[in-house]
């Protein structure tokens, strides 16, 4: 289970350090893709795998489905967390999310959300 919120700096490599409570059950790796308002979704692979289950069993025919598959999969990198704790998020989804040199990690409870600071105090305190 992922919950809070945490802010680490990102390196000149672009990886970010993983909390240390959440590392456990990322050790095997896990997948970072495109969220929906510019931030990135982070999923253990079991849940990658009931997530990509479920979007398999969508109708192929419908538009909508298959823009919802383009998004989750097209810019979805599998990474694995290194001895300190951290992963790799590539250049495409920095960009993406306009990540510089930190981020917000948010525990989503089977997922991670990882924002742009400023982004994640205006999501915040929209939601407050």
């Amino acid at each position: 289970m992922f919950l809070g919120e945490y802010e680490y700096a990102i390196d000149e490599k672009g990886r970010i350090t993983l909390p240390v409570k959440f590392r456990e059950y990322l050790r095997p790796g896990v997948v970072v893709t495109r969220g929906f308002e510019r931030c990135l979704l982070v999923f253990p692979l079991p849940a990658w795998s009931e997530l990509t289950e479920r979007l398999d069993s969508l109708d192929l025919t419908d538009p909508q489905v298959r823009r919802l598959r383009r998004l989750t999969f097209s810019l979805a990198y599998l990474t694995d967390v290194d001895r300190q704790g951290r992963i790799l998020i590539p250049q495409s989804l920095r960009a993406y999310a306009d990540l510089t040199d930190s981020g917000v990690i948010v525990g989503l409870n089977r997922y991670l959300e990882v924002w742009n600071p400023q982004r994640w105090r205006e999501e915040r305190a929209s939601f407050e």
